[in-house]
Protein backbone atom coordinates (compact mmCIF):
# COMPACT_ATOMS: atom_id res chain seq x y z
CA UNK A 1 0.00 0.00 0.00
CA UNK A 2 1.65 3.16 -0.63
CA UNK A 3 2.32 5.60 1.99
CA UNK A 4 0.90 9.23 1.80
CA UNK A 5 4.15 10.79 0.95
CA UNK A 6 4.00 9.10 -2.87
CA UNK A 7 -0.13 9.74 -2.67
CA UNK A 8 0.78 12.85 -2.07
CA UNK A 9 3.25 13.73 -4.58
CA UNK A 10 1.43 11.43 -7.22
CA UNK A 11 -1.61 13.84 -6.66
CA UNK A 12 0.75 16.94 -6.65
CA UNK A 13 1.80 15.40 -10.38
CA UNK A 14 -1.34 14.63 -11.77
CA UNK A 15 -2.93 18.71 -10.92
CA UNK A 16 0.10 20.77 -12.08
CA UNK A 17 1.29 18.96 -15.09
CA UNK A 18 4.71 18.91 -14.16
CA UNK A 19 7.60 17.21 -11.62
CA UNK A 20 9.11 20.72 -11.39
CA UNK A 21 5.66 22.23 -10.15
CA UNK A 22 5.11 19.43 -8.42
CA UNK A 23 8.44 19.43 -6.56
CA UNK A 24 7.86 23.20 -5.28
CA UNK A 25 4.62 22.82 -4.27
CA UNK A 26 5.96 19.93 -1.59
CA UNK A 27 8.64 21.82 -0.76
CA UNK A 28 10.94 18.97 -2.62
CA UNK A 29 13.90 18.80 -5.33
CA UNK A 30 12.55 17.61 -8.51
CA UNK A 31 14.98 14.36 -8.20
CA UNK A 32 13.06 13.21 -5.02
CA UNK A 33 9.91 13.98 -7.04
CA UNK A 34 10.59 11.74 -9.39
CA UNK A 35 11.87 9.40 -6.85
CA UNK A 36 8.18 9.17 -5.48
CA UNK A 37 6.57 8.81 -8.41
CA UNK A 38 9.03 5.74 -9.51
CA UNK A 39 8.57 3.92 -6.58
CA UNK A 40 4.30 4.51 -6.72
CA UNK A 41 4.49 3.13 -10.82
CA UNK A 42 6.70 0.02 -9.26
CA UNK A 43 3.88 -0.74 -6.61
CA UNK A 44 1.42 -0.35 -9.07
CA UNK A 45 3.14 -2.12 -11.90
CA UNK A 46 1.99 0.26 -14.22
CA UNK A 47 3.17 3.75 -15.35
CA UNK A 48 0.96 6.50 -14.37
CA UNK A 49 2.28 9.54 -16.79
CA UNK A 50 3.32 9.77 -20.57
CA UNK A 51 6.59 12.53 -20.14
CA UNK A 52 7.41 15.16 -23.12
CA UNK A 53 9.20 18.52 -22.77
CA UNK A 54 6.34 20.22 -21.95
CA UNK A 55 5.30 17.91 -18.80
CA UNK A 56 3.52 14.88 -18.33
CA UNK A 57 0.31 13.29 -19.08
CA UNK A 58 -1.92 11.14 -16.68
CA UNK A 59 -2.56 7.58 -18.32
CA UNK A 60 -5.93 6.33 -17.49
CA UNK A 61 -4.63 4.81 -14.22
CA UNK A 62 -3.55 8.10 -12.76
CA UNK A 63 -7.20 9.33 -13.57
CA UNK A 64 -8.54 6.25 -11.51
CA UNK A 65 -5.86 6.74 -8.89
CA UNK A 66 -6.61 10.35 -8.18
CA UNK A 67 -10.30 10.29 -8.83
CA UNK A 68 -9.99 7.81 -5.80
CA UNK A 69 -7.01 9.19 -3.62
CA UNK A 70 -7.17 13.10 -4.28
CA UNK A 71 -9.72 14.14 -1.80
CA UNK A 72 -8.36 12.03 1.45
CA UNK A 73 -4.99 12.80 0.27
CA UNK A 74 -5.79 16.38 1.33
CA UNK A 75 -8.29 15.99 3.86
CA UNK A 76 -5.00 14.00 5.65
CA UNK A 77 -2.53 16.58 4.52
CA UNK A 78 -4.94 19.58 6.02
CA UNK A 79 -5.39 17.35 9.27
CA UNK A 80 -1.50 16.65 9.49
CA UNK A 81 -0.72 20.35 8.62
CA UNK A 82 0.13 23.06 11.33
CA UNK A 83 0.55 25.82 8.57
CA UNK A 84 -1.88 28.73 8.97
CA UNK A 85 -4.51 28.64 6.70
CA UNK A 86 -5.95 32.13 6.81
CA UNK A 87 -3.50 33.12 3.29
CA UNK A 88 -5.95 30.86 1.68
CA UNK A 89 -9.07 31.91 3.04
CA UNK A 90 -8.11 35.35 2.21
CA UNK A 91 -7.95 35.25 -1.58
CA UNK A 92 -10.23 35.66 -4.30
CA UNK A 93 -11.48 32.72 -6.47
CA UNK A 94 -12.81 33.07 -10.20
CA UNK A 95 -14.70 29.60 -10.64
CA UNK A 96 -17.24 29.11 -13.94
CA UNK A 97 -19.36 26.17 -15.32
CA UNK A 98 -22.41 26.10 -16.51
CA UNK A 99 -25.18 27.73 -14.56
CA UNK A 100 -27.49 24.39 -13.82
CA UNK A 101 -24.55 22.55 -11.88
CA UNK A 102 -23.59 25.63 -10.53
CA UNK A 103 -26.06 26.69 -9.02
CA UNK A 104 -27.59 23.02 -7.81
CA UNK A 105 -24.28 21.59 -6.32
CA UNK A 106 -21.16 23.77 -6.58
CA UNK A 107 -22.13 27.02 -5.17
CA UNK A 108 -23.84 25.70 -2.47
CA UNK A 109 -20.87 23.41 -1.56
CA UNK A 110 -18.25 26.97 -1.66
CA UNK A 111 -20.89 28.72 0.56
CA UNK A 112 -19.07 28.08 4.25
CA UNK A 113 -15.92 28.97 2.42
CA UNK A 114 -17.60 32.47 1.91
CA UNK A 115 -18.65 32.52 5.61
CA UNK A 116 -14.85 32.49 6.72
CA UNK A 117 -13.67 35.03 4.35
CA UNK A 118 -13.22 33.45 1.28
CA UNK A 119 -14.24 35.65 -1.88
CA UNK A 120 -15.42 34.19 -4.93
CA UNK A 121 -16.27 35.58 -8.33
CA UNK A 122 -18.64 33.12 -10.41
CA UNK A 123 -18.68 33.16 -14.23
CA UNK A 124 -21.67 31.05 -16.43
CA UNK A 125 -21.37 29.70 -19.48
CA UNK A 126 -20.68 26.86 -22.19
CA UNK A 127 -17.25 24.95 -21.47
CA UNK A 128 -15.49 25.77 -24.54
CA UNK A 129 -15.99 29.82 -23.87
CA UNK A 130 -14.84 28.67 -19.89
CA UNK A 131 -11.77 26.46 -20.61
CA UNK A 132 -10.56 29.20 -23.24
CA UNK A 133 -11.30 32.17 -20.66
CA UNK A 134 -9.17 29.64 -18.59
CA UNK A 135 -6.25 29.36 -20.37
CA UNK A 136 -5.91 32.80 -20.54
CA UNK A 137 -6.07 33.36 -17.22
CA UNK A 138 -9.06 35.00 -16.86
CA UNK A 139 -10.53 32.09 -14.51
CA UNK A 140 -8.53 29.68 -12.31
CA UNK A 141 -10.66 27.09 -11.95
CA UNK A 142 -14.13 25.72 -14.53
CA UNK A 143 -16.37 22.99 -13.92
CA UNK A 144 -16.52 21.27 -16.88
CA UNK A 145 -18.93 18.86 -18.99
CA UNK A 146 -16.20 18.08 -21.53
CA UNK A 147 -12.00 17.21 -21.12
CA UNK A 148 -10.07 19.46 -21.52
CA UNK A 149 -7.48 19.19 -24.17
CA UNK A 150 -4.86 22.08 -24.22
CA UNK A 151 -1.87 20.99 -22.51
CA UNK A 152 -2.01 24.26 -20.68
CA UNK A 153 -4.70 22.71 -18.51
CA UNK A 154 -5.04 19.87 -15.75
CA UNK A 155 -8.22 17.94 -15.15
CA UNK A 156 -9.17 16.02 -12.51
CA UNK A 157 -12.28 14.07 -12.57
CA UNK A 158 -14.97 15.26 -10.66
CA UNK A 159 -18.27 13.72 -10.28
CA UNK A 160 -20.45 11.74 -13.34
CA UNK A 161 -24.02 12.86 -14.01
CA UNK A 162 -26.53 10.46 -14.58
CA UNK A 163 -29.01 11.70 -17.68
CA UNK A 164 -33.16 10.39 -17.72
CA UNK A 165 -35.52 11.07 -20.68
CA UNK A 166 -38.51 12.55 -19.26
CA UNK A 167 -41.63 13.87 -21.17
CA UNK A 168 -44.99 15.58 -19.66
CA UNK A 169 -47.00 12.37 -18.32
CA UNK A 170 -49.47 12.86 -21.53
CA UNK A 171 -46.70 13.23 -24.10
CA UNK A 172 -45.18 10.12 -22.48
CA UNK A 173 -48.49 7.67 -22.37
CA UNK A 174 -48.32 8.57 -26.12
CA UNK A 175 -45.56 5.73 -26.35
CA UNK A 176 -46.62 2.13 -27.13
CA UNK A 177 -44.87 0.39 -24.17
CA UNK A 178 -44.94 -3.06 -26.36
CA UNK A 179 -43.15 -0.94 -29.26
CA UNK A 180 -40.60 0.59 -26.85
CA UNK A 181 -39.58 -3.55 -25.90
CA UNK A 182 -38.86 -4.39 -29.59
CA UNK A 183 -37.94 -1.24 -31.35
CA UNK A 184 -37.13 1.87 -28.75
CA UNK A 185 -36.59 3.86 -32.25
CA UNK A 186 -39.45 3.72 -33.81
CA UNK A 187 -41.83 4.14 -30.98
CA UNK A 188 -40.14 7.63 -29.43
CA UNK A 189 -39.64 8.60 -33.16
CA UNK A 190 -42.96 10.66 -32.62
CA UNK A 191 -42.25 12.61 -29.62
CA UNK A 192 -40.80 16.41 -30.60
CA UNK A 193 -37.33 17.19 -29.04
CA UNK A 194 -36.40 20.10 -25.98
CA UNK A 195 -32.45 20.34 -26.77
CA UNK A 196 -30.02 22.48 -25.24
CA UNK A 197 -28.58 23.14 -28.54
CA UNK A 198 -28.66 22.87 -32.06
CA UNK A 199 -26.08 19.71 -32.10
CA UNK A 200 -28.16 18.43 -29.72
CA UNK A 201 -25.22 17.85 -27.28
CA UNK A 202 -27.31 15.77 -24.30
CA UNK A 203 -30.48 14.33 -26.41
CA UNK A 204 -27.30 12.75 -28.87
CA UNK A 205 -25.28 11.56 -26.10
CA UNK A 206 -28.72 9.57 -24.40
CA UNK A 207 -29.48 7.94 -28.08
CA UNK A 208 -25.71 6.97 -29.35
CA UNK A 209 -25.54 5.24 -25.75
CA UNK A 210 -29.05 3.41 -25.43
CA UNK A 211 -30.00 3.01 -28.88
CA UNK A 212 -26.76 3.36 -31.16
CA UNK A 213 -27.56 5.68 -33.33
CA UNK A 214 -28.94 9.93 -33.67
CA UNK A 215 -32.41 10.87 -32.58
CA UNK A 216 -34.77 11.18 -36.02
CA UNK A 217 -36.82 12.36 -34.03
CA UNK A 218 -38.27 16.53 -34.79
CA UNK A 219 -36.65 19.29 -32.61
CA UNK A 220 -39.31 21.59 -31.38
CA UNK A 221 -37.27 23.87 -28.95
CA UNK A 222 -33.38 25.00 -28.62
CA UNK A 223 -32.89 26.73 -25.57
CA UNK A 224 -29.16 26.89 -23.82
CA UNK A 225 -30.32 26.92 -20.10
CA UNK A 226 -31.14 23.07 -18.81
CA UNK A 227 -33.34 24.66 -15.93
CA UNK A 228 -35.51 26.21 -19.24
CA UNK A 229 -35.43 23.02 -21.07
CA UNK A 230 -37.06 21.03 -18.51
CA UNK A 231 -39.80 24.05 -17.73
CA UNK A 232 -40.78 23.42 -21.72
CA UNK A 233 -41.16 19.61 -21.25
CA UNK A 234 -43.29 20.10 -17.84
CA UNK A 235 -45.67 21.99 -20.59
CA UNK A 236 -45.40 19.52 -22.92
CA UNK A 237 -43.26 20.87 -26.14
CA UNK A 238 -41.74 17.33 -26.14
CA UNK A 239 -39.05 14.82 -24.17
CA UNK A 240 -35.30 15.77 -23.53
CA UNK A 241 -32.93 13.97 -21.74
CA UNK A 242 -31.56 15.66 -18.69
CA UNK A 243 -29.29 15.19 -15.41
CA UNK A 244 -31.07 13.39 -13.02
CA UNK A 245 -30.12 16.08 -10.09
CA UNK A 246 -32.29 18.81 -12.27
CA UNK A 247 -35.48 16.37 -13.37
CA UNK A 248 -35.80 14.49 -9.75
CA UNK A 249 -37.86 17.38 -8.49
CA UNK A 250 -40.09 17.47 -11.30
CA UNK A 251 -40.18 13.47 -11.33
CA UNK A 252 -41.12 13.30 -7.79
CA UNK A 253 -43.89 16.19 -8.22
CA UNK A 254 -45.33 13.82 -11.19
CA UNK A 255 -44.98 16.63 -13.80
CA UNK A 256 -42.68 14.79 -15.72
CA UNK A 257 -42.58 10.78 -16.34
CA UNK A 258 -39.29 9.11 -17.57
CA UNK A 259 -40.09 8.45 -21.49
CA UNK A 260 -37.84 5.38 -21.46
CA UNK A 261 -35.87 3.26 -18.61
CA UNK A 262 -32.29 2.86 -19.50
CA UNK A 263 -30.74 -0.50 -18.42
CA UNK A 264 -27.42 1.09 -17.28
CA UNK A 265 -28.11 4.85 -16.93
CA UNK A 266 -26.08 6.72 -19.35
CA UNK A 267 -23.42 8.97 -17.29
CA UNK A 268 -20.94 12.11 -18.11
CA UNK A 269 -18.11 13.21 -16.53
CA UNK A 270 -17.83 16.31 -15.18
CA UNK A 271 -14.02 17.39 -14.61
CA UNK A 272 -12.45 20.43 -12.34
CA UNK A 273 -9.84 22.30 -14.71
CA UNK A 274 -7.28 24.71 -13.61
CA UNK A 275 -4.14 25.81 -15.40
CA UNK A 276 -1.21 23.92 -14.78
CA UNK A 277 0.61 25.02 -11.63
CA UNK A 278 -2.85 26.70 -10.79
CA UNK A 279 -2.70 25.28 -7.42
CA UNK A 280 -0.24 26.61 -6.26
CA UNK A 281 -2.34 29.36 -5.23
CA UNK A 282 -3.81 28.33 -1.64
CA UNK A 283 -7.23 29.66 -2.40
CA UNK A 284 -7.32 28.31 -5.71
CA UNK A 285 -6.40 24.58 -3.90
CA UNK A 286 -8.70 25.46 -0.97
CA UNK A 287 -11.74 25.28 -3.46
CA UNK A 288 -10.68 22.38 -5.53
CA UNK A 289 -9.85 20.08 -2.44
CA UNK A 290 -13.19 20.85 -0.73
CA UNK A 291 -15.05 20.49 -4.20
CA UNK A 292 -13.31 16.92 -4.34
CA UNK A 293 -14.46 16.35 -1.16
CA UNK A 294 -18.39 17.28 -0.99
CA UNK A 295 -18.34 15.31 -4.84
CA UNK A 296 -18.07 12.06 -2.87
CA UNK A 297 -20.83 13.08 -0.39
CA UNK A 298 -23.13 13.61 -3.75
CA UNK A 299 -21.96 9.68 -5.58
CA UNK A 300 -23.79 10.48 -8.90
CA UNK A 301 -25.90 13.51 -9.78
Amino acid sequence: MADLDLLSTFVEIYRSGSLTAAAQRRGLTQPAVSGHLARLERELGEPLFTRSSRGVTPTARADALARRVGAHVDELRSALSEVDDREAYAGVVHVAGAVEVMAARVLPALAPLTTRGLRLRVTLGLADDLLAALVNARLDLVVSAVRPVDRAVVATPFVDEEFVLVGAPTLVRTIDRALLAADPVRALAHLPLVAYAEELPIVRRYWRSEFGRRPPNPVAVVVPDLRAVLAAVVAGAGVSALPRYLADPALAAGSVEPAHQAAVPPLNTLYLATRVGGLANPSVALVHGHLMARSREWGVL
